[in-house]
């Protein structure tokens, strides 16, 4: 009897998947995969190889899940199918938080309070069948699917292998993303598998408000968290000219890249969204009348094609062109309250230097012993503090040794990063794109557009690397974290190596109270086109090299 045909069967399972609140970093998250394992153990096929089927564990106490479901044993060609089970918090609910992961009783509670919804979501169900809640797109309802592309490729159906793959903490970190690689590789030697495509299930994303139309993404955007620590000069506040306000100079960065165009990536049409701000704070513990003379302000920088030495080439550039407005301003502002108090204005310099340029500037005049217990001290009395938070303490430690340097800024970067990849230009990505696009339009009627890069971040970034790892030295030198709680397998990933591609269901407003998803298009259309793109990318003939 099967289990998830219809669009009832996934539905429920869909809906028990929400029901499960696992929020990045609660247990929920820990405890998820034993549903996911406990309902595909049900399958005869993993009731014959139990083996196949597998509870993986991250270095932090959490766990992904891999099934394996090989046609025989001679077959080498493999889909892997991966997805993300942890989900964002549910504060924004307000009134309805507590029905936030009951996806059919808050769906009825808003269809019968309609009138207190935006006005597009009142529009949405009047037009279509939309299930809401937390997590619902993005994205348990790609589990779903992958879950009954297992049940299918169990059967028979498929012409080659299929590993699911889902995982946790995607909305963070991806430590399950980054824990997985090395598995993978081990699986491929183990069992005699040749990973054909890394397929993902991220619902589509609107490029614009209002944006009705069908996307196939052939890649993953990128991500960087580049910051500036500002260390400034101290003063009361009295005497601000004697001084250099660091909040000031962190809120002049911020104004330089907030928004600001120039710092997009641009790539045959598509543009990354502009950089803004996810970060910015005085660095003080206790209020004084002495200026806040460290600070710190971090942005969210999406990467298409460009490489970490472009980066850290912009971001110095941009720097720059901040510090001599600082001059400058400080300049202007001392010579007018000059006419009412004469004084001297003092000289300002503000120098502008990598993390990795301030490193050696401490190792050699400091010495390495001297930076390395700085280091020690942090990271074994971090509590409860996050990446992002330790990342700046480290930063901001060695301003302080160094603050004969100041005032300075000082260019870091903090975890997460994501590289960007595309798979656009493989023969295989193509063939396959352009089956799929022609079935789905002789068949349902649909003009899928193909886009180069997901622009929603996704786990495929760490799948393959678009320039060799050496060429991650700007990021890996100035992350104060790197191999100290973060990094990434940059060499599995080159070992790795696999075309991506991302097909996903139709949801709107993800990480929003309004979270939903098109049911009839997801497990009634995408259910007839997935496994048509399963099999043309095991059968394909296209060259399987770059």
């Amino acid at each position: 009897m099967s289990k998830w045909k219809t669009k009832e069967q996934l539905t429920e399972l869909l809906c028990n998947l929400v029901q499960i609140p696992s929020i990045t970093g609660t247990e929920a998250e820990v405890y998820l995969p034993d549903f996911v394992v406990g309902e595909l153990s049900s399958l005869e096929y993993f009731q014959q190889y139990p083996e196949h089927l597998k509870k993986n564990p991250t270095e932090d106490g959490r766990f992904f899940v891999t099934g394996l479901v090989k046609k025989n044993p001679d077959v080498k060609k493999t889909v892997i199918l991966i997805s993300h089970f942890d989900v964002v918090d549910v504060q924004d609910y307000g009134k309805w938080k507590e029905n936030a992961f009951n996806p059919e009783k808050l769906t009825q509670l808003f269809y019968k309070q309609k009138d207190e919804l935006p006005k597009q979501v009142q529009k949405d169900i009047e037009t279509g069948n939309w299930l809401f809640g937390r997590g619902i797109m993005d994205m348990k309802c790609g589990i779903t699917l992958h879950m009954a592309m297992i049940e299918q490729a169990c059967e028979g159906v498929f012409d080659g292998n299929i590993l699911l793959l889902t995982v946790p903490d995607e909305e963070v970190n991806s430590v399950g993303m980054r824990a997985a690689v090395p598995v993978l590789l081990e699986m491929a030697e183990k069992y005699n598998l040749e990973y054909t495509t890394v397929l993902n299930g991220e619902p589509m994303f609107m490029r614009y408000p209002g944006d009705q139309k069908k996307y196939i993404y052939t890649g993953s955007i990128g991500k960087a968290l580049p910051g500036f620590l500002c260390y400034g000069k101290e003063t009361h506040v009295g005497e601000p000219f004697a001084g250099l306000n660091a909040n000031y100079m962190a809120s002049l960065l911020t104004d330089e890249y907030e928004l600001n165009t120039s710092l997009c990536d641009i790539v045959q049409g598509e543009i990354t969204p502009p950089p803004t701000n996810l970060i910015q704070h005085g660095i003080k513990e206790e209020y004084s009348v002495q200026i806040p003379h460290r600070a710190v302000t971090l942005c969210n920088l999406f990467i298409l094609d460009k490489t970490m030495d472009d980066i850290v080439s912009l971001l110095r550039e941009k720097a720059e062109k901040v510090a001599n407005k600082i001059i400058d301003s400080y300049k202007k502002h001392a010579s007018e309250f000059s006419q009412y108090i004469p004084f001297n204005v003092p000289e300002l310099e503000v120098s502008v230097l990598t993390y990795e340029e301030l490193m050696n500037y401490a190792a050699t005049n400091y010495g390495m012993e001297e930076v390395a217990n700085l280091q020690s001290s942090v990271l074994n009395n971090r509590g409860k503090k996050d990446d992002r938070e330790v990342t700046i303490e480290i930063a901001d430690k060695l301003t302080i040794l160094c603050k004969e340097l100041a005032p300075m800024v000082v260019i870091f970067f903090a975890p997460p990063y994501y590289p960007a990849i595309s798979s656009s230009k493989h023969p295989l990505i193509k063939d396959v794109v352009g089956k799929i696009e022609k079935y789905a339009n002789d068949f349902h009627g649909i003009a899928f557009e193909k886009i180069n890069y997901f622009n929603g971040i996704s786990d495929l970034s760490y799948v393959g690397l678009q320039y060799p790892a050496e060429s991650m030295k700007s990021l890996t030198a100035n992350m104060p974290l790197w191999d100290k709680g973060y990094s990434i397998p940059l060499k599995e990933l080159e070992l790795f190596n696999v075309p991506v591609l991302n097909m996903g269901p139709v949801g709107l407003d993800a990480h929003q109270w309004t979270e939903r998803l098109d049911l009839d298009y997801a497990f009634v259309t995408l259910l007839d086109i997935l496994p048509v793109c399963i099999n043309s990318l095991l059968t394909s003939n296209a060259a399987a090299a770059r």
